[in-house]
């Protein structure tokens, strides 16, 4: 076992990385104040390093100021690190360990000068700011990364989430492109934080229609937090092809749904009649027999979906869409339809939605093909290749009418160069009609 003690004092000509917040160093304790003022040589970001001449005079009566460093430039900065052979200070922002500057110090130094001295983070100040607590929330920095990894975080629907902005390619703007590429304007409190810990520190809620302050602080941090769409989202509703936010969501398992896209093409290929029964197995949040019932209000609806709270969910989420599911249970689909416990006019269905099952897919479809109406169609989404050959190989056994499809949503997220397209996962659309 290896076991350090007294890191600091063991460490010769250390670099010391302290973290700050965006005052500078006048809010850090007076330990760390006092280190930086005894040396010799000393790196920040250069709107750090323009505050440090006036609180090195006010702070420091003998002592001349340092040699000062920015450290835009990691590359040169390195160059620079490595020619120093006295203890050096290195300010960076937060936690340097943090999307911040220590990773690379890490990479490109000997790991045995380093002394890291952190402050606490953005995040941390902006929920302290917010009154909420944090460790539930996911985050993400979109600091010269593939902000497409953003639009599949949001589709997980993280219950908060924190959000390190580019400036260079649009900051807070950016994250709202996203938000109304994926339909979550409404289902996302949207809060900026600018200069956190400095005297000219801004917090504000932006609404989607909101514009931005024209002195918006290029470094600042959003936050999302997940609210619930108010009833005022759900009126004056398209009839086809509604938006991802408009569902409420399991708690537990946010964003587990059929996307807007995929939606679409299911209910299409549905071919939904005027009349008749609907089963929506794995019916999730309930979002395609829902919808459903929003084109044809005289199908009957049985929904199934086996975790718990899902009928009541459901129940909600018709409630918002104003439409009357026949029968939500709240049961394993196999278990469910082999004991026939629904109502018997529902028990001949005239399509149905196989989104769920698991295992017992394979069983479940062949239940569903004998009990599906002559020219009865049932649709199934899939997302693995082994699925997808397991259940064409049932549907053509059983005489169906076979068609198959593959489907990958790419929504368009505006950037002040154009528009990029952001990729969504890719489905397969498995359909079968019936001939009896």
């Amino acid at each position: 076992m290896q076991v350090k003690k007294n890191h600091i004092d063991q460490v010769r000509n250390p670099i010391h990385i302290i973290g700050t917040d965006a005052a500078g160093p006048e809010n850090l304790p007076l330990f760390l104040q006092e280190l930086i003022l005894s040396t010799t040589q000393l790196a920040a970001p250069k709107r750090i390093l323009d505050v440090i001449p006036k609180w090195w005079l006010e702070s420091s009566k003998k002592n001349p100021l340092p040699e000062l460093f920015a450290t835009e430039r990691p590359s040169e900065l390195i160059i620079w690190l490595k020619k120093q052979h006295n203890q050096t200070i290195v300010l960076a922002s937060g936690d340097p360990l943090w999307y911040g500057i220590g990773r690379y110090l890490i990479e490109a130094l000997s790991n045995d000068r380093l002394v890291f001295h952190p402050s606490i983070s953005s995040l941390q100040i902006a929920f302290a700011r917010l009154g909420r607590p944090w460790q539930d929330t996911s985050w993400i920095s979109l600091h010269g990364r593939d902000s497409s990894h953003l639009a599949k975080l949001l589709q997980e629907r993280p219950k908060s989430l924190a959000i390190l902005t580019d400036p260079s390619r649009g900051g807070v703007e950016e994250v709202r492109q996203y938000l109304h590429a994926s339909g979550l304007e409404e289902t996302y409190a949207l809060w900026v934080f600018e200069q956190l810990g400095h005297p000219e520190e801004r917090i504000q809620r932006l609404k989607p229609k909101d514009s931005l302050v024209l002195d918006l602080h290029p470094l600042h941090l959003v936050v999302l937090i997940a609210e619930k769409p108010s009833a005022d989202t759900c009126k004056n509703l398209p009839l086809f092809g509604l938006e991802d936010g408009i569902f409420l969501q399991h708690d537990d398992r946010p964003g587990l749904m059929t996307k807007r896209e995929i939606r679409i093409q299911l209910l299409a290929d549905l071919e939904l009649p005027e009349e008749g029964v609907i089963w929506d197995i794995g019916a999730g949040v309930g979002s395609i027999g829902l919808e459903a019932l929003r084109l044809r209000p005289n199908l009957q609806l049985m929904a199934i979906e086996k975790r718990i709270g899902a009928r009541e969910l459901i129940q909600a989420n018709a409630k918002r869409l104003f439409v009357n599911p026949s029968a939500i249970i709240e049961s394993e689909a196999l278990q469910c339809l082999n004991n026939l416990g629904h109502p018997k006019t529902l028990s001949r269905p005239d399509r149905v939605i196989l989104g769920g099952g698991g295992l017992n897919r394979n069983p479940l479809l062949k239940l569903i093909i004998k009990k599906l109406s002559h020219r009865g169609i049932v649709v199934i989404p899939l997302v693995t290749l082994e699925s997808v050959s397991e259940l064409i190989a049932i549907l053509r056994s059983s005489g169906c009418k076979l068609n198959i499809s593959q489907h990958q949503p790419w929504r368009g997220v505006d950037l002040s160069s154009g528009t990029r397209l952001a990729p969504l996962n890719p489905v397969f659309i498995l359909k079968g009609q019936v001939f009896k």
